[in-house]
């Protein structure tokens, strides 16, 4: 539970008696590789916070192409936040590339810890709001970046994952072919 107050600290300070007030909504799950949290047509009770480990979420379309919406890996959080919040049957798979631990929280435990502590609305708030600003630029990326400004992005604002995340996944992360991202893999050594 220490990291989980050191993630809440790096935003907001949070008192020993909140801290154990906070403890309790937080349930701990080991995650083996290739295990799913979340699967298409779930409901979705929980979102994580990554203690360990690597974690992709991504959709399949309808000809079964998976689209890699994010990765995840220590203090990231990840869910079908669609599903979450919306208490709908889950779009978004999240599956365990690399053997972990999470904590899960419940949409009715963050709302009573966001109504209990005001420390904890705006920890979920900066999370939210940080969150947003990454899937924007994201999407801007992918709509006019060209595969070189794509990939160096990724490099830059991801250094650890270019050696956790094997290359095919990078790949479709990015929306190039398996051999441009070799070439531009090279290009960058």
């Amino acid at each position: 539970m220490q990291k989980l107050r050191e993630h809440f600290e790096a935003i907001t300070p949070i008192s020993d008696l909140d801290f154990e007030l906070i403890k309790p909504f937080f349930a701990s799950k080991k995650v083996k590789k290739h295990q799913y949290l979340i699967q298409e047509d779930d409901h979705v009770k929980f979102e994580y916070l990554i203690l360990s480990g690597v974690f992709r979420a991504f959709y399949l379309d309808n000809a079964g192409k998976e689209h890699i919406m994010q990765f995840a890996t220590e203090n990231w959080w990840v869910s079908d936040y669609v599903a979450y919040f919306q208490q709908k049957p889950a779009h978004t798979n999240v599956i365990c590339m690399e053997a972990g631990e999470v904590l899960c929280l419940t949409l009715e435990g963050r709302e009573k810890l966001s109504e209990a502590l005001h420390n904890m609305e705006h920890f979920f708030r900066v999370k939210l709001t940080n969150a947003y600003v990454a899937q924007q630029k994201r999407i801007t990326s992918l709509l006019s970046g060209s595969p070189q400004q794509k990939y160096e992005e990724f490099a830059k604002l991801y250094p650890d994952l270019m050696q956790r995340i094997p290359k095919k996944y990078i790949a479709e992360y990015l929306g190039v072919s398996r051999e441009t991202l070799s070439r531009l893999y090279s290009a960058n050594k």
